[in-house]
């Protein structure tokens, strides 16, 4: 792929007028961006979209998603969300997935998207520099959820604040023994979700004076089974917390079955809440903090769609509401 200095020599100019010109900065007059552009065209250098002439722009009707786990709620719920706002205007959806570190480095590898979709949305997998370096080359909109980057549209809840809401309806009712069920940090998928709810979770213990307690951080797996043998394990204990915040709701799910199988009753010997708001969560009456991915997918979609239409649009971060579902596994001591 031609750089800088060789589209220079093609248009005649200087490498910083081209830098100038092709970062769509204004002190660069249009006759000479439309030769550093034309250049920049023939020597196939990826331009940003509004920068190419809006008849040269080649559609492929499609956007592409790229997530892991789909087969988990919150990936399949945003997904879910996102093919019906493109199937609303007629557009298709090009899923990546993936579960292995080395399909990761080949999604994110040019020569697997260049030209296959008009814009990216990458599900709760925060790209590395050089990944994200990568993804712009494409010159098409990226937009993403569960996470921000600057230069993109993001679609996120506050997961700091989720967990501190969690954490304080929990003391609300008494409670300072509080462990927490976390998912432990994935390196092949810098997943930081965890990270920033354990945040929210000890700035709540520490408003009501309460320090953070590495013994009562559970590590567990945002999936049902590895939670139930984590908290299996943890049951082992002799002095045990009156009340577990869980960072998900399937986490809940498996926390609960270990509990239950120990004898305990919840919320009599312990109360639990978990985060999300999962569809199974109403049926058993789990006390979550609710987010809504289909929700989170619908409003991505809308926001690549535009930029698709209007890619000098302005890029935004979205933060999208959480609130407190109150049910019965929670009560206060």
């Amino acid at each position: 792929m031609s750089g800088v200095v060789e589209i220079a020599k093609k248009a005649g100019v200087s490498p910083a007028t081209v830098s100038r010109a092709l970062r769509g900065m204004h002190h660069v007059n249009e006759r000479t961006r439309s030769k550093i552009v034309a250049a920049a065209m023939e020597l196939n250098y990826p331009l940003r979209p509004d920068l190419i002439p809006q008849g040269l722009v080649k559609r492929t009707n499609r956007i592409g998603v790229i997530a892991p786990y789909i087969s988990r709620w919150f990936f399949s719920q945003a997904i879910n969300g996102i093919e019906q706002s493109l199937r609303e205007v007629g557009m298709d959806l090009l899923l990546y997935n993936f579960s292995q570190v080395d399909a990761r480095q080949r999604i994110f590898q040019q020569k697997q998207l260049r030209g296959k979709v008009d814009a990216l949305i990458v599900v709760s997998m925060p790209p590395t520099d050089e990944e994200f370096t990568s993804l712009l080359s494409l010159g098409i909109p990226i937009t993403t959820i569960g996470f921000t980057h600057e230069g993109c549209t993001s679609v996120a809840i506050d997961d700091v604040l989720g967990g501190k809401v969690a954490t304080e309806h929990l003391t609300g009712l008494g409670h300072r023994q509080i462990a927490v069920l976390s998912g432990q940090r994935e390196t092949a998928y810098n997943f930081d979700v965890s990270d920033n709810r354990n945040l929210g979770y000890i700035k709540a213990l520490n408003d009501v004076g309460v320090e953070w307690n590495p013994e009562l951080e559970i590590h567990g797996d945002f999936n049902i089974y590895t939670s139930e043998i984590a908290m299996e394990s943890f049951l082992r204990r002799k002095k045990l917390p009156t009340a577990l915040f869980c960072h998900s709701d399937e986490m809940a799910f498996g926390a609960l079955k270990a509990i239950r199988n120990k004898g305990m009753r919840v919320p009599e010997d312990i109360s639990v809440i978990g985060f999300d708001d999962h569809d199974i969560a109403q049926y058993i009456g789990l006390t979550t903090v609710s987010q809504p991915p289909q929700f989170e997918g619908q409003v991505a979609a809308a926001s690549a769609i535009a930029e698709v239409a209007n890619p000098a649009i302005e890029r935004k971060k979205i933060v999208v509401p959480l609130s407190l579902v109150v049910r019965s596994t929670t009560a206060a001591i």
